[in-house]
């Protein structure tokens, strides 16, 4: 396992992962055209931005990825462990059509369609098999990750265009870390009904709270689901809300990064 590189064009900052080939990027805060507490590299679009400085910060992620703005497909989060499979007809959602019914994964194998998942200190997951072209984009929560929402992304990538899960390659990127999540029980709980014993070197108590490590925690929920090729981002959202948002830090008065990842033809 390895951490994300960073890269930067001009002003945009953003990192990659080593392992996966597809066109692909986890955003930071760095970059963009919002203004006063949305500025700069906003890619939310229900945080009370201008709709012109948002479609400029996707114009340019996407001059870096080298991808058609046409082709972004956009999340809708709320929670849940539904993986929605997406491809030409849902070009633009939440852009220039309708928002895709509630799911905080994607998966396609159409060439040029770009998935796009938000956060604010959850865990952002991206996913490419290069045998088929598959990629996947995931929004895991505390809640998301004790489903095993990115499990569950394998799963559909391996049902719907024959992707072995040895063959996937994985990024785990920028949340709150260990050192900041900080719970009551019933988050460990419910994590080591899932995980079992397999769970108890990222949990730790620090008096009545407890603090999780939910990088490596859905890096399990990879490994489970026979993915060996993980890059695993080192940085914490909320000690470095300087450079990423966090909800931790100032609540709804934020923008959102994300991560997003390109669909191109397979390379085997």
């Amino acid at each position: 396992m390895m951490g994300l590189q960073l890269r930067q064009v001009n002003k945009l900052q953003v990192l990659t992962a080593q392992n996966i080939s597809a066109p692909h990027c986890f955003t930071t805060r760095f970059g963009g055209v919002s203004r006063g507490h949305l500025e700069s590299l906003n890619i939310g679009i229900h945080r009370g931005d201008e709709e012109e400085n948002v479609r400029e910060n996707y114009r340019r992620v996407c001059a870096f990825l080298g991808a058609d703005p046409k082709g972004l497909v956009l999340s809708h989060q709320t929670h849940t462990d539904i993986v929605l499979e997406v491809g030409k007809d849902h070009w633009g959602a939440g852009l220039d059509q309708a928002e895709l019914p509630e799911c905080d994964g994607l998966v396609t194998n159409t060439p040029g369609t770009t998935l796009v998942i938000f956060t604010a200190d959850c865990t952002p997951i991206l996913l490419h098999d290069p045998s088929t072209g598959a990629v996947g984009a995931v929004h895991a929560g505390w809640r998301g990750t004790v489903k095993q929402i990115a499990a569950r992304a394998v799963e559909k990538m391996q049902a719907l265009y024959g992707a072995e899960p040895k063959n996937i390659r994985a990024a785990i990127g920028p949340n709150i870390g260990m050192c900041c999540f900080e719970t009551d029980a019933d988050v460990p709980i419910a994590v080591k009904e899932v995980f079992g014993s397999a769970a108890d070197p990222f949990i730790t108590k620090k008096g009545e709270k407890y603090h999780l490590d939910l990088k490596q925690i859905n890096a399990l929920a990879l490994q489970k689901a026979g993915v060996g090729h993980i890059d695993i981002a080192t940085e914490c959202t909320k000690c470095q809300h300087d450079r990423f948002w966090s909800h931790r830090v100032t609540g709804t008065n934020r923008g959102s990064q994300g991560a997003l990842i390109v669909c191109k033809e397979a390379e085997i």
